[in-house]
This record gives C-alpha cells, sequence and structure tokens, in this order.
C-alpha cells in the first residue's frame, strides 16, 4: 500500500489549490479517505473526508465551503480542491484511510502567504 500526495506549493491568500493523493495497493473506492494536515507545531488533524460510496462528505468546519474533496475511482486518486487560501491553511497536507490505517506518505506542503 502506498499513498503519494502531489499539488501543493506557495499561494497568496485568496488563491487555490488542487492536491492530489495516488494510492496503489488498494481501491480507494472500498474505503472512506480522508485529507488530513498537519501545521507547524500542531497535531495532524482530519480536513475532509469521503465515504466509499462517495454519496458522503465531511468537511472540518474551518474549510467548509472552501475545500472540496473529489475522487477519480478509474486513475484511484483522491483529490483536494482548495479554494480562497488562508494562511493559517499552511501545513503538510496527507491523505489516508479514515481510520489512518495506513502508513503516511511524504505528504504536500502548502504555504499560504503573501
Amino acid at each position: 500500500v502506498q499513498l503519494v500526495e502531489s499539488g501543493g506549493g506557495w499561494v497568496q491568500p485568496g488563491g487555490s489549490l488542487r492536491l492530489a493523493c495516488t494510492a496503489s495497493g488498494f481501491a480507494i473506492n472500498r474505503y472512506a479517505m480522508t485529507w488530513y494536515r498537519q501545521a507547524p507545531g500542531r497535531g495532524r488533524e482530519p480536513v475532509a473526508t469521503i465515504t466509499l460510496t462517495g454519496l458522503s462528505i465531511d468537511y472540518a468546519s474551518s474549510v467548509k465551503g472552501r475545500f472540496f474533496i473529489s475522487r477519480d475511482i478509474m486513475k484511484n486518486t483522491v483529490y483536494l480542491q482548495m479554494n480562497s487560501l488562508k494562511p493559517e491553511d499552511t501545513a503538510v497536507y496527507y491523505c489516508n484511510m479514515r481510520d489512518a490505517s495506513q502508513s503516511w506518505g511524504q505528504g504536500t506542503q502548502v504555504t499560504v502567504s503573501s
């Protein structure tokens, strides 16, 4: 099992980024998948979750209305569209199953600053 995150970078406040998480070794449509983030000096927190059916999605209150999780089953990839980014969104972003049972990938750094 491997999770590879990509798409991070530096962006000014108000900007957008689209993160991707490509999974190997399992099918993402058989598990609820979650994007997590870890800001400097803080613990890892869930940001957005999509259930295995894709019919239910949940967001942390801090990102609701700005971030959108989706998936491409054919590509076995989960996405996180991040809009209206704020400096407090600066973190390393990871994906994993909702129960965080798999080994963590390297994450992708998102930096929001002017």
